[in-house]
């Protein structure tokens, strides 16, 4: 890790251990450039922590160490963030049909619950054939947003199939807004971005690039996050400590412990994106990589988007991170789960 980088990670507000700063594993060099000179990526940036500290940074190829990318589906673990702290305070309810406050959502439809569209089994389709919510105008708001997934009929019968990348996340948007009088911007900014001095992460909507923050009334809540490899690393070391940053509770732990609960075990899948490879099981707003055995317990969960940008959180080791990076996922993805699994088998072979 190189001077000037080691100087921006510290202003970002990472602590970085003198004692293993660049000690990453044997091999995860070489992995990483593969991921550009083999899988095609321009360049990948690699954070790795633990306890809040960031053991090692790696930059392969062509990346600025202050990169600002569009994170694509690793937005959709900030979002069910967001919402959870409106979980927290009572506001909504996991398990509330949804028609109670949304009127608009009627029948079946007005059954769903917020639990489901945070887990894509709320029957409203999948990101396939249409990519309904982010053909939406982002200049709308996020009621009118839900209000047009309302007019759709139900592709499925709530809760019982699971469709990744529908347009459900617009809902959930609508209903913490509502909640709470604020927009969501406004709300990230207050609750998660500010208290966590992501100072370089806004949202929008990743096919309205040419569109300014302020003029996005309707951000994508699925794949609309812009941010930077810091950024995205304070955001996972408040989940990695159970929903605290720097002594502030973000998150309570039982909100953290939710969205790391496998939600779809016997849901149909039946449509899982490109580069999800043998991963086939949802949480909230993210993927369980792994389950305790015996239980529904995620053990190690990440959020991996299109575009590349792969961030990880192993519970059993402490370990977390995330490649950041810009390139087609499944083009990129083996080398990345090779390379998580490298940094995790080093980790287990130093505290044996």
């Amino acid at each position: 890790m190189t001077r000037s980088i080691v100087a921006a990670t510290i202003a970002a507000g990472l602590t970085v251990s003198a004692a293993l700063a660049e000690s990453p594993p044997p091999g995860l060099a070489a992995k990483l450039r593969q991921v550009v000179s083999r899988d095609g990526a321009p360049g990948v940036t690699a954070l790795v922590l633990k306890n809040g500290r960031l053991l090692y940074r790696l930059d392969e190829g062509a990346i600025a160490p202050d990169a600002r990318l569009a994170v694509a589906s690793a937005s959709k673990w900030m979002t069910a963030s967001l919402v959870m702290t409106v979980v927290d305070e009572g506001k909504l309810k996991l398990d509330e049909p949804i028609g109670k406050l949304l009127p608009q959502f009627t029948g079946r439809a007005g059954q769903i619950t917020l639990r489901e569209l945070l887990s894509f089994t709320a029957g409203q389709g999948g990101l396939k054939p249409d990519m309904f919510d982010l053909r939406q105008d982002p200049r709308i708001s996020l009621a009118e947003a839900a209000a047009q997934v309302a007019a759709r009929p139900l592709v499925d019968e709530p809760g019982t199939t699971f469709r990744y990348g529908g347009p459900s996340m617009q809902v959930a948007g609508a209903l913490v807004e509502q909640a709470t009088g604020k927009s969501w911007a406004t709300l990230f900014q207050e609750r998660i971005a500010g208290p966590l001095g992501m100072t370089h992460t806004y949202w929008a909507n990743p096919l309205n690039p040419e569109l300014k923050p302020a003029a996005v009334h309707n951000p994508n809540l699925q794949a609309g996050v812009y941010t930077t490899a810091e950024d995205y690393a304070k955001f996972l070391t408040m989940l990695a400590a159970g929903g605290v940053y720097r002594g502030k509770r973000i998150l309570s732990a039982e909100a953290v412990d939710r969205m790391e609960t496998w939600q779809t075990r016997g849901r149909r899948m039946a449509y899982l994106p490109p580069g999800a490879g043998d991963i086939d099981k949802y949480a909230l707003g993210n993927w369980c990589d792994a389950v305790e055995s015996g239980s529904d317990r995620c053990w190690l969960v990440s959020s991996p988007g299109a575009f590349g940008t792969f961030p990880w959180i192993d519970r059993r080791s402490g370990l977390y991170g995330v490649f950041f990076l810009k390139y087609r996922l499944p083009e990129v993805v083996g080398d990345l789960r090779a390379a998580r699994d490298m940094i995790i088998a080093a980790d287990q072979e130093t505290t044996r």
